[in-house]
């Protein structure tokens, strides 16, 4: 049988009320994946919304992860210039508002916003900047997340990694690995891994989605991360989640992105509510906003009514993302407060 979700304090309206005005806090989302169509539509002015929905969004059901990176392609195209950086990260801010996050990480790949003669240097710059302008108007905390590619070199990652080390106290807050890793190992990211690690960094990458819970144990035994993209798969094998949880590591999950890429076949056989009896400490997260067609207030509404989740279990999902996030301590404190008074 299916819990109520029991109304926060002050709101009583309806569930879908009660969700939207949790506090929130959001680890994984791309913010090459996320464009809204009133920032797109002033990017192309003669885009239509059907035009959008075709060329920006993936189908409800993707072949394959491969097939949902490609959907990503139109809104790099776009964000290759300082002004649509900028415009870009406000326009995810105000998404945040909606959902009423009140912390996030965001990630993206510096190196594929080179492509109109910005340096990997300077886009870091434009989109911290970009950042602290949106938290204080936004008011809500933020740090920034580099990402290396499968398919990128080593030196790329290498690349990524110092970038990662060069920012880390003035916004940067970890090196991730994401895309194909059903096609692409882990070999070209071991020396920027380590990289990281050695100057005291904090690192993190996506396992377990495209391929199954052997690539959880991979991504933790070579990598040695603190977090796991995903990891979904990881309920696969008992020994992966005994391993998740003797680690103490969290796994960031996006439900409705793990079934546009085809990982699961209905929300009903996502392994999520089994991970969470399990012990695995998780939070929600949309991955892929524009791409995906979701929001967190969407997820958070999905999962109540697919699994029965109430107040006391996004509570704790949100607890966990924050104890497993990498904001300074002090603010750390501030931010669960919030989230345990709601």
């Amino acid at each position: 049988m299916k819990a109520s979700l029991k109304p926060l304090s002050g709101f009583t309206k309806s569930i879908k009320t009660a969700i939207n005005a949790m506090p929130k806090v959001e680890l994984h989302v791309h913010l090459d994946t996320c464009l809204s169509f009133s920032y797109v539509k002033q990017a192309i002015p003669t885009l239509t919304f059907n035009e959008f929905k075709q060329g920006f969004i993936a189908p409800t059901r993707c072949e394959d992860l491969g097939d949902f990176l490609r959907c990503i392609e139109p809104q790099l195209n776009i964000l290759q210039t300082k002004s649509a950086i900028v415009l870009a990260v406000d326009d995810l801010f105000e998404q945040f508002k909606m959902d009423n996050v009140i912390y996030a990480e965001i990630r993206f790949a510096p190196l594929l916003h080179t492509q109109q003669g910005l340096s990997s240097r300077e886009v870091v710059d434009i989109t911290l900047d970009a950042i602290n302008s949106a938290v204080k108007k936004y008011e809500i905390e933020a740090g920034l997340i580099l990402c290396t590619l499968r398919h990128f070199t080593a030196s790329q990652s290498l690349e990524t990694a110092k970038l990662v080390v060069e920012y880390q106290y003035r916004g940067v807050v970890a090196l991730d690995l994401a895309a194909d890793e059903a096609r692409f190992s882990l070999g070209n990211h071991e020396m920027a891994f380590k990289y990281v690690r050695e100057h005291g960094g904090n690192v993190i990458a996506h396992a377990g989605e495209a391929l199954g819970y052997e690539s959880v144990i991979e991504t933790l035994d070579i990598l040695k991360v603190s977090r796991i993209g995903h990891g979904v798969r990881s309920i696969e094998n008992s020994n992966t989640i005994k391993k998740l949880k003797a680690l103490n590591v969290l796994l960031e999950v996006c439900p409705s992105c793990n079934l546009v890429c085809n990982v699961f076949d209905s929300i009903e056989n996502h392994p999520i509510n089994e991970l969470k009896k399990q012990g695995v400490k998780l939070n929600i997260n949309t991955d892929a906003r524009t791409v995906a067609n979701v929001t967190l207030n969407k997820e958070y509404q999905l999962l109540h009514d697919i699994f029965g989740w109430g107040t006391a279990d996004f509570t704790e999902c949100n607890i966990n993302a924050l104890q497993a996030s990498f904001i300074e301590e002090e603010k750390k404190a501030l931010l669960i407060k919030k989230v345990l008074n709601q």
